[in-house]
């Protein structure tokens, strides 16, 4: 029987934001202009980076490759939520929503681990200034860099794998997007192997790079607290608050959205969640690095060739 439903189950259709029937409109036109808000920051960014010579350093190269990872990774899912809400589209077939599904996870994992891998830069920079230059050089920053994305997309395609392996029973996805928890629940039966496939790759994905970050975090105010003069302690501070605020919303939300309990679940809330961490994180990136950021400040001006932030 589970097989004969498996064989049926060859499309998906999103319920979206059927709760909210009488606003699609409006969230249409809002999401449509974060959405290219969010481009437009990340391609200003990577402009800014590739064309001034003095951003030409480990930390705004992985910075570029951040706003890079981001882009896709907005529209991985933001141009089809904005079919949806405008009745374009609301079915996706069983290899679309795998597609989907690997490629979010894939780019929102490489996020994660990038977040760390800037958090190591910093605290290079910070603690041991002297050899920063030698430790992280430009070879360092090709093997992180593509490291992370490796690693990112073989954790996503263990989980794509995973799940779309299951016999599927109904087709009625209560969300927006194929992620996770809301194709699992589709499923006529679900392995506790699922379970701890997902728990074990959420932990390496955002529990292990965010207990990374605090660490380094820890050793970096501990040496920033030893600078002598207030001056030099808030400008060296400078040089990481825009990661850490990036840090502190993107690590949030993952751990909201994939460490809450299924008995805590409902839909309209994972929906808030899940509109936090598609549509609002990749938008903070550009807006933290450009309003938050001296160097990138200064980076626009010279490029720009006016003062428009002034």
């Amino acid at each position: 029987m589970q097989r004969a439903n498996h064989t049926e189950v060859r499309e998906f259709v999103f319920q979206g934001f059927s709760s909210f029937q009488e606003h699609q409109l409006i969230l249409f036109v809002v999401f449509l202009a974060l959405y290219i808000l969010t481009l437009a920051g990340n391609l200003i960014i990577l402009t800014t980076i590739y064309v001034d010579h003095h951003l030409h350093t480990p930390m705004y190269f992985f910075l570029s490759v951040l706003s890079t990872s981001e882009t896709f990774y907005s529209l991985v899912i933001i141009p089809r939520m904005l079919c949806s809400l405008v009745g374009l589209s609301q079915s996706i077939s069983l290899e679309g929503c795998g597609t989907q599904l690997f490629f979010f996870l894939g780019f929102a994992i490489t996020n994660c681990l990038l977040l760390a891998v800037m958090g190591y830069d910093r605290y290079v920079a910070i603690c041991n200034p002297l050899r920063y230059s030698v430790i992280v050089n430009w070879r360092v920053c090709a093997m992180l860099a593509s490291s992370v994305c490796a690693t990112g997309f073989s954790l996503s395609l263990v989980q794509t794998v995973a799940i779309f392996r299951l016999p599927f029973c109904t087709s009625l996805i209560e969300h927006f997007f194929c992620d996770v928890r809301p194709v699992l629940d589709l499923a006529c039966a679900t392995p506790i192997i699922n379970d701890i496939l997902t728990l074990t790759i959420s932990l390496l994905a955002i529990t292990a790079p965010a207990t990374f970050l605090f660490i380094s975090y820890v050793l970096i105010i501990s040496a920033i607290l030893k600078i002598a003069s207030a001056e030099g302690r808030k400008k060296t501070f400078a040089t990481c608050a825009s990661h850490l605020t990036v840090v502190i919303v993107h690590y949030g939300c993952a751990s909201i959205a994939y460490f809450k309990s299924k008995l805590e679940n409902t839909k309209d809330q994972d929906q808030l969640i899940s509109v936090t961490y598609t549509v609002i994180t990749p938008l903070l990136n550009p807006i933290v690095y450009s309003l938050r950021n001296k160097e990138v400040q200064d980076a626009l001006h010279r490029v720009l060739g006016r003062k428009y932030f002034s």
